[in-house]
């Protein structure tokens, strides 16, 4: 049974958080490239599709935190130090994600088409957001590989 659930896990972190990271991290330059030089929309079309990607798969990652937990319940490793702090990081990247990404996404696209400074800076700020996410899920991942105080020796 542990070794489906952490298959499971495996592939929802693949799957899900992925492309989650992929499509906010193209958010902010889809959103400068959508403003044309006279701050008039030059081509919105990709934009709202890259945050519903967003909105869509961060639904979908709900799957990974609870595979891991109940695979890190399976495995009896649940308070191990490296599973206890992969939880804390994981916890804030959701918070990252659905109290300021997806908010500031949101706001990015009800800007486009108005204020070309204003589309500026969300995007600055959108852009360090998604990179302090993608660097929280960075983290995990390899705190799921190495397992610092592991058995395995990996």
């Amino acid at each position: 049974m542990t070794a489906v659930l952490l298959s499971v896990h495996v592939l929802a972190a693949i799957l899900a958080i992925g492309p989650v990271c992929v499509a906010a991290s193209m958010v902010p330059a889809e959103a400068r490239r959508a403003v044309a030089d006279g701050g008039e929309v030059a081509d919105a079309g990709r934009l709202p599709v890259l945050v519903r990607i967003c909105r869509t798969y961060a639904l979908v990652g709900i799957a990974v935190p609870v595979f891991g937990l109940a695979t890190a319940s399976s495995m009896g490793v649940l308070t191990d130090p490296w599973v206890l702090v992969s939880i804390v990081l994981t916890l804030a990247a959701a918070g990252l994600l659905a109290l300021r990404i997806l908010p500031q996404q949101r706001a990015l696209l009800d800007t486009v088409g108005t204020d070309r400074a204003r589309v500026g800076e969300l995007a600055g700020r959108l852009a360090g957001a998604t990179g302090m996410f993608n660097l929280l899920w960075a983290t995990v991942t390899v705190l799921m590989i190495v397992r610092p105080g592991s058995s395995t020796g990996v």
